[in-house]
């Protein structure tokens, strides 16, 4: 089309602000800019002094420049930490993301690159999909103050079901939910992306009755006048309280749990066994795809085969 030859062409005389404009478009930090530009340029640095070029490197050549990174001045003493090297090929790797998407590369062909050396952290206490699913149809909204409870299953859900994290169930807003939709907007945050996620048929209907009818029981009782989505009956907007009393409640129905970060773990790690891995860091909100690897659980089989069979780096 039209505008992707002008930005093709726009590339071509002035890369490092079109890959700048590609960053900026993708919510990165103004701090963290000249991190990925400066990655890009050495790249493109090392590829004209070896002879090839950003488009056409392929795998095997790739590796070279990690070698390169390893040992600049092909100097053992100087080795980097594989923590570094590590970062400075998740950089690349938004480098080659926007390759694609300008059409100058068919795939992100060093996308699955790891490096060895790097310990993976393993994560303990996952609650299965059931396990989620019973917290939340466990959680009673008949006993004690009705409006409380309403709220609180509906925030129980919005973890259980969409991995919401409580600072995202603090900054929403009414308008954030589009019931006519069925689906809920998420705003970014500084370390998150901003998102819209589909709701579970069940869920549109409390939410239908807590913005007609307890949110505003609850707006009229406190005096309080705002357009946040969930309220504490108190003077506050601070949901802390909220929060903790459904986190004791919870470690009651099932003893693995733990708090409500547990939940968005597990949430997050049963999502990539159904999904491929930039769903699940859209999904999750994930500014870098690195954040989401974070979660894949291997078996360790599995994991030594991987690393003794096909990367020589991961």
């Amino acid at each position: 089309t039209s505008w992707q030859c002008q930005e093709m062409n726009y590339y071509k005389t002035n890369p490092e602000m079109t890959y700048k404009n590609y960053l900026e478009k993708n919510g990165y930090t103004t701090k963290s800019i000249p991190t990925y530009l400066k990655a890009q340029n050495q790249f493109r640095e090392w590829c004209v002094s070896y002879g090839t070029t950003v488009e056409t490197i392929d795998y095997k050549t790739f590796l070279k420049y990690i070698e390169h990174l390893r040992n600049p001045r092909g100097e053992r003493s100087r080795t980097i930490k594989p923590r570094t090297l590590k970062t400075y090929v998740c950089n690349l790797k938004i480098y080659f993301d926007y390759l694609v998407a300008l059409g100058f590369r068919v795939e992100n062909s060093i996308q699955k690159i790891d490096i060895k050396g790097v310990k993976k952290e393993v994560i303990h206490n996952i609650l299965s999909s059931d396990e989620l699913e019973d917290l939340y149809q466990s959680y009673n909204t008949t006993k004690g103050n009705l409006l409380a409870r309403k709220r609180n299953k509906i925030m129980l859900g919005l973890l259980v079901y969409q991995g919401l994290t409580t600072q995202n169930l603090q900054q929403l807003q009414v308008e954030n939910v589009q019931l006519y939709k069925g689906k809920i907007d998420i705003l970014g945050t500084k370390k998150s992306n901003g998102r819209q996620l589909e709701l579970k048929p069940w869920q549109l209907m409390e939410l239908m009755e807590y913005i007609n009818e307890v949110r505003p029981r609850i707006l009229e009782q406190t005096n309080k006048e705002t357009e946040q989505l969930f309220l504490p009956l108190g003077t506050s907007l601070k949901l802390q309280n909220s929060l903790s009393k459904i986190t004791k409640e919870l470690k009651k129905i099932n003893h693995k749990f733990i708090d409500v970060k547990q939940i968005r773990t597990s949430v997050i790690v049963n999502w990539l066994k159904q999904h491929n891995l930039r769903k699940v860091q859209y999904l999750a909100g994930h500014r870098y795809i690195s954040s989401t690897e974070r979660y894949q659980q291997d078996d360790l089989e599995n994991l030594h085969k991987t690393i003794n069979t096909f990367h020589p780096f991961s």
